[in-house]
């Protein structure tokens, strides 16, 4: 479904007169299938954000391509409603003027509907991430981490997109809130048959959701293994990581 193919990327260093470039992708190659949860993590500056605003079509690769259903995600029009994300940093992710109801009926608006269904919609959603309908009347700044990224995963699903990519969406939260969202988000993948790419730096996290995980180092895919086989690891680097890894 979303296939990746040789692609690199590579910033200017050095001020805004430098010719200098530091290469931060190099080579990457994978597939993530439909109804797959694939997994990439390794450690901060790995390059792992960077491959996700590739994946996304929010910037472009140097060189390669990444196509969605056979077709590049470059074309915003192949992206809309099909593909969506929920980052990190849900305290920009929402206009900090925006309702929650007014934040999820943006993806909405793609359809052609009544009012009374994008009323209904909205209700139906917050429902679905566990969330009251008077929920749709606060403003972020009356909610709580974990429920602003509850509305965020409410707005990511309001188009019943194929593939959503989770980039340390739950890096931010408390530990009990992080393993609520990881049970919600399985529950939702369940139920609309999508796809995710969970972009992380937690093992844990991975394991729990994820079917197959790209260990990711210095902008190569240093190795990828089935979830159920994760302790037969190869790379030296890939044990490293497990070492953190409790239970799976």
């Amino acid at each position: 479904m979303l296939i990746v193919e040789g692609i690199e990327k590579a910033y200017k260093t050095g001020g805004l007169f430098s010719k200098e470039k530091q290469k931060i992708l190099k080579n990457v190659s994978f597939e993530c299938k439909s109804g797959e949860c694939l997994g990439v993590i390794g450690e901060s500056g790995s390059g792992k954000s960077t491959l996700g605003r590739l994946l996304i079509g929010i910037e472009q690769p140097d060189a390669g391509r990444v196509l969605f259903e056979g077709r590049s995600v470059n074309d915003r029009v192949i992206r809309l409603g099909s593909i969506s994300a929920v980052f990190q940093d849900y305290t920009s992710s929402i206009n900090p003027f925006f309702t929650v109801k007014q934040a999820i009926i943006e993806p909405i608006k793609i359809k052609k509907s009544t009012k009374i269904e994008i009323e209904n919609r909205i209700d139906y959603l917050l429902n679905q991430v566990g969330l009251a309908s008077s929920y749709k009347e606060k403003y972020p700044h009356e909610l709580s981490g974990g429920q602003i990224q509850r509305v965020c995963i409410a707005r990511a699903i309001a188009t019943e997109p194929k593939c959503i990519l989770l980039d340390e969406a739950i890096s931010s939260l408390d530990v009990s809130v992080q393993v609520q969202i990881l049970k919600l988000l399985k529950e939702l993948k369940e139920i609309y048959n999508m796809s995710y790419i969970f972009i992380t730096h937690d093992i844990q996290a991975a394991a729990y959701i994820c079917d197959r995980i790209i260990i990711f180092k210095n902008g190569k895919i240093e190795e990828t293994v089935e979830t159920s086989d994760l302790k037969n690891v190869q790379s030296a680097y890939a044990r490293k990581l497990l070492q953190k890894l409790i239970t799976l």
